[in-house]
């Protein structure tokens, strides 16, 4: 054992070292559709594997590895949320006109995600995880600890909640079609 008390283990810990070098932009980008905002993102990435590496020994196969770091990013953000004032955000510069013919892609790109922002936050994971990470109805429920119908009925509610969005609704209907 080594000071912390945690049994260390050469193999683990060599496999775990190549996850996150092969896992972590992937993981990093997976943290920013959950917070939107990169620095929350990479402050989610790193608590979540500090979480994962103390529970390392314990996942059966490396497959397992992915899926776990990705069930802590989804708690943590939660957990995140839930102790957090989510006031007014100061800035130094009010934001710039819209100029939609040149910059139309990123606008509508923003206003996606300003509008994924609203949702609840396990609703949020669950469109991420289903549209942006592309994954199962099977493996997000056993990320997020739920059935598949639970899976299903918040991508139906977020889908629907999205599409009535005044945000989402702002998009031309050309471009939505074309998405």
């Amino acid at each position: 054992m080594d000071e912390m008390g945690v049994g260390m283990d050469p193999g683990r810990d060599h496999e775990f070292a190549e996850f996150v070098d092969g896992r972590f932009t992937a993981l990093q980008r997976f943290g920013y559709l959950l917070t939107g905002e990169w620095h929350l993102a990479e402050d989610l990435v790193q608590t979540s594997l500090t979480k994962v590496w103390f529970h390392r020994n314990s996942l059966r196969s490396g497959n397992a590895l992915e899926s776990y770091t990705r069930t802590v990013m989804v708690n943590t953000s939660t957990q995140w949320w839930r102790r957090k004032w989510r006031g007014e955000t100061p800035t130094e510069q009010l934001p710039e006109p819209h100029a939609r013919e040149q910059y139309g892609t990123v606008d509508d790109r923003d206003l996606l995600l300003r509008a994924l922002a609203t949702l609840p936050r396990r609703t949020r994971a669950t469109l991420v995880l289903r549209y942006f990470e592309d994954l199962p109805e099977a493996e997000i429920a056993q990320i997020m600890n739920c059935s598949i119908g639970t899976v299903k009925s918040n991508v139906s509610r977020g889908l629907a909640r999205l599409r009535e969005h005044e945000l989402i609704t702002a998009i031309p209907a050309t471009v939505q079609k074309e998405g």
